[in-house]
């Protein structure tokens, strides 16, 4: 998932990463009230999920009231790279004395974080020659790290000092918020000394979103994710082409985990609670059945106060209904276990005594069928 400008903004704000002082609006009603607010002059930018809003317009300089009744509705309309214009933020004008880089990303590659800073910033990173690489680990940054890095782009002094403390703060953001990319880009340092975001990319891996349940805010719900909430029971869609279903958020947290590590490609993290009857797993594999990447099911059901026979008996209805005809793979225990075995002979779910043979079993059917 890729915040918003704003989004990204409002996260360093959580970590006391300095930003400038703006209001973000969707309709120009709301915006004359914000620059009322802020007072001129302000910049006008277009919140999207795109780069290069600059070149095309998406961000101007706004002086006066004419300026904003003219600029305002014209950047609400902008579309770049086939993006459109979500929301729009106002913000105060700095005074800039120096642009900076600054970004911490996941190298899966290298199973680790890697630091990009530059002394020249506002640009694409790529065209910039004199870049500092580190890598980091797991994405913690001691002061002594910070430090060399800032010197190695130039620092001295204030502006040194205050870039150690932001560095760190945004390792805290990647390593808390599981972040593939927490980016500040112009990172600026200002007239007085001080430095600023100006601006922010942030990726969180959606793979890790069923986590953070405070950073749902800035999530898109989609309409099964919807559908499921007033169902009873929680949905977070991922990318991959295996749905992963249990009961508990623990049990599925850790049943996801799982299967990332041993190679699957989650689909969702469904849980049907501890209050599942036949007809809210019904409809969980209903909801299902509507993501077309699906290929596959993997359940993990521990029987206590829901019986595993309630939820063989809705899968063997979802069966019969035609609503879904994909292989299940399901490692179920307790209560009455051994009964939705038997119920479930001859379907298409295949039974297994431990997770792991479930898991292993699911990623071979998913590998062989691409």
């Amino acid at each position: 998932m890729r915040l918003l400008e704003y989004q990204a903004k409002s996260l360093f704000a959580e970590y006391n990463i300095p930003i400038p002082k703006g209001l973000t609006s969707t309709n120009i009603e709301q915006g004359r009230k914000d620059a009322t607010t802020l007072g001129f002059p302000f910049v006008i930018k277009a919140q999207m999920a795109v780069g290069g809003r600059g070149k095309a317009g998406a961000i101007q300089k706004c002086q006066n009231a004419d300026e904003f009744e003219l600029k305002y509705p014209d950047i609400m309309q902008k579309v770049v790279k086939g993006e459109k214009t979500r929301a729009i933020l106002l913000e105060k004008m700095a005074d800039i004395k120096k642009e900076l880089y600054l970004s911490l990303f996941l190298n899966r590659g290298k199973r680790c974080y890697t630091i990009i800073a530059s002394g020249e910033g506002g640009v694409e990173i790529e065209s910039v020659k004199n870049q500092v690489i580190r890598e980091v680990g797991l994405g913690n940054v001691d002061a002594k790290t910070a430090e060399e890095v800032g010197k190695q782009i130039g620092l001295k002094d204030r502006p040194l000092s205050q870039f150690v403390d932001i560095l760190q703060k945004l390792a805290k953001i990647t390593v808390e918020k599981e972040t593939e990319l927490a980016e500040i880009n112009p990172l600026a340092i200002l007239g007085d000394e001080s430095v600023v975001a100006l601006d922010g990319k942030v990726i969180i891996d959606d793979n890790s979103m069923f986590r953070h349940d405070e950073l749902r805010k800035f999530q898109e719900v989609s309409e099964l994710e919807e559908r499921a909430e007033k169902s009873g029971f929680s949905l977070v869609e991922l990318d991959g082409n295996i749905a992963v279903v249990g009961n508990g958020a623990g049990l599925v947290m850790s049943t996801l985990d799982m299967l990332s590590d041993n190679g699957g490609k989650p689909a969702c993290f469904l849980d049907v609670g501890g209050g599942a009857t036949t007809e809210t797993v019904y409809e969980a594999l209903t909801l299902i059945s509507k993501m077309k990447k699906v290929k596959g099911i993997l359940v993990n059901l521990y029987g206590g106060i829901v019986k595993t026979t309630t939820v063989a008996t809705a899968f063997i209805k979802a069966y019969d209904d035609k609503v879904i005809d994909l292989p299940v793979f399901a490692r179920m225990s307790g209560a009455e276990a051994d009964k939705s075995k038997e119920m479930l002979k001859g379907s298409r779910t295949k039974m297994f005594d431990t997770i792991e043979e479930a898991i292993n079993a699911a990623v071979i059917e998913m590998n062989k069928n691409g």
